[in-house]
């Protein structure tokens, strides 16, 4: 397994300071209830968000800039910073971790390779985990397992495809995306990133997102200054919120406090 890291592990104050972020007391020896302890105290506390594109800000894939993006500045991302960072907290925790290329399903078709980033934690078995694909499992699912995996967001089952060793992950009978078991370094997805952040053909750069699990295990989104709440069983209400309402929506459900809003591009 791949545990090559661009910086030294997390020290003991930055790992608490981790935990602290997504209300987590320090965990015990790496165990499977401990990582799925972990994935959904990470779902709850901090949000898949793409602003930092719609603000101006660089999407920097480095470990330390990750971490510090979201402990520090208190602030969410997408798969490659949230997943990223995530690792980090992980390793230092005693897991073994690697990071897996994913190719997302849009339209009933794979996109391009690396357009997600998943990872690979290896105890007894394989896991996949993920904290950076919006609404996905809220707990670690079995690579090795082919039958169908009960989750509190939905059924879901691995299953392989073609001859080279590739997985495609189903929820609820619908394919979310096909991984790349060959474990990768972080900065092998900076080139995807890049494009992910700067191409307008890029779903990332059409429009900003900001999502949370709620503890119920439904959603609260703001899509612009679309306020969505998403209820467990697929209820779903919106409301639309004024400029400084939507400020205030961020600070208040997602902690994510801003001078300004972000702003995508008018279509």
């Amino acid at each position: 397994m791949d545990h090559e890291h661009a910086y030294d592990e997390l020290t003991a104050a930055n790992r608490a300071a981790y935990l602290e972020r997504i209300g987590v007391r320090a965990p015990g020896a790496p165990s499977a209830d401990g990582l799925a302890r972990l994935q959904r105290a990470h779902l709850l506390a901090v949000p898949f968000e793409n602003l930092s594109i719609h603000l101006g800000e660089p999407v920097v894939l480095e470990p330390a800039a990750l971490v510090a993006k979201l402990v520090d500045r208190r602030r969410g991302g997408f798969c490659y910073e949230l997943n990223g960072a995530f690792a980090e907290l992980l390793r230092s925790l005693g897991y073994r971790v690697s990071l897996l290329a994913a190719r997302t399903f849009l339209g009933g078709q794979p996109g391009p390779p690396m357009d997600h980033l998943a990872l690979r934690v290896d105890l007894d078995e394989p896991w996949l985990v993920d904290v950076g694909f919006g609404r996905f499992g809220e707990l670690p699912l079995r690579l090795d397992e082919r039958g169908e995996q009960a989750d509190p967001q939905g059924v879901f089952t691995v299953r392989p495809y073609g001859g080279h060793g590739e997985l495609d992950v189903l929820m609820d009978g619908e394919p979310q995306y096909r991984l790349d078991l060959r474990p990768y370094r972080l900065a092998d997805f900076a080139p995807t990133c890049w494009w992910q952040t700067t191409s307008p053909q890029s779903h990332f750069t059409r429009s900003t997102t900001c999502s949370l699990l709620a503890p119920d295990g439904g959603r609260t989104t703001l899509s612009g200054t679309r306020l969505i709440r998403t209820a467990p069983d697929g209820g779903r209400t919106e409301e639309q919120l004024t400029d400084a309402a939507a400020l205030s929506a961020y600070r208040e459900r997602f902690g994510i406090v801003l001078d300004r809003l972000p702003s995508a591009p008018s279509a």
